[in-house]
């Protein structure tokens, strides 16, 4: 009886070992990513258009590029971190940093991309120092992307921050709100829907186009030169120098990709190379 477990026990460890080894094998994240096949994530609007001309660029040069799309700024990290995909292109510095920290995850930005300007809308009134007291706005409600509108705001003269919130800020930082704005936080996707039910809202660019808005209907908006929100492209940290990612770097921030870019989104969106 006693051997017959001793050799269960030793069957089962020597299966462990194996399966850590096959698991390891598969996930080798040491080694450079492929130079002929790679998984982008992208989020669904702008980033998605210009990488699918990205991807056609590449095509020609022996690489191919499977885009896969999501609709909200979290999963792609997720996916990334697990392996799922090998390099997305949707956020911003402050937007990484911020998920880095959050959930402990090892990536590196590769290259600026473009910057989308986020913008204040209203079907309501026509300017934004026009918002009466007490009226309703509307910002994103994940992290640095309420504290990026908030932002807009507070420059516009309309409210103000305490003095040095982070990028996490949220309307509990007001240091002054003199209009007594009621600010709802919601889904950054489905403000653009709900336009009509606030005074003003903050939208960002690539949810705007998705819904019919560019900023020439925006009644306050970021900068469009020297903007301090851009995008990037981002891989596991190790990657950043991998050959592949070097080559769609060339492919992306080509002078094909500029043009797309300048003609497709007619200002709403800035290459920032």
């Amino acid at each position: 009886m006693k051997k017959r477990i001793l050799k269960a026990i030793a069957l089962t460890a020597s299966l462990f070992s194996i399966l850590v080894f096959l698991t390891g094998c598969g996930n080798d994240s040491s080694k450079p990513l492929s130079t002929k096949n790679i998984t982008v994530g992208v989020t669904a609007g702008p980033h998605e258009q210009i990488m699918q001309q990205v991807k056609k660029i590449a095509a020609k040069h022996g690489l191919t590029i499977n885009i896969k799309s999501f609709t909200d700024y979290n999963t792609p990290n997720s996916a990334l971190n697990a392996g799922d995909i090998q390099a997305s292109s949707f956020e911003t510095a402050q937007f990484l940093k911020t998920q880095e920290k959050d959930k402990n995850y090892k990536f590196a930005k590769a290259f600026k991309t473009v910057a989308l300007p986020m913008g204040i809308y209203s079907n309501k009134v026509k300017k934004i120092t026009d918002l009466k007291k007490g009226a309703k706005i509307a910002v994103p409600n994940d992290a640095t992307q309420e504290a990026r509108a908030l932002r807009i705001f507070q420059k516009a003269g309309i409210l103000k921050l305490k003095s040095g919130v982070g990028e996490k800020a949220t309307k509990n930082d007001l240091a002054s709100n003199p209009k007594q704005l009621k600010i709802y936080e919601l889904d950054a996707s489905q403000i653009p829907k709900q336009l009509k039910e606030f005074d003003a809202a903050a939208i960002n660019s690539n949810f705007a186009l998705d819904n019919n808005l560019t900023l020439k209907q925006a009644i306050y908006h970021e900068s469009l030169k020297n903007n301090a929100w851009p995008n990037y492209f981002v891989v596991k940290d190790g990657h950043q120098n991998d050959k592949v990612v070097k080559q769609i770097k060339k492919y992306y921030q080509s002078p094909e990709i500029k043009k797309y870019v300048k003609k497709e989104f007619k200002g709403a969106l800035v290459p920032e190379w």
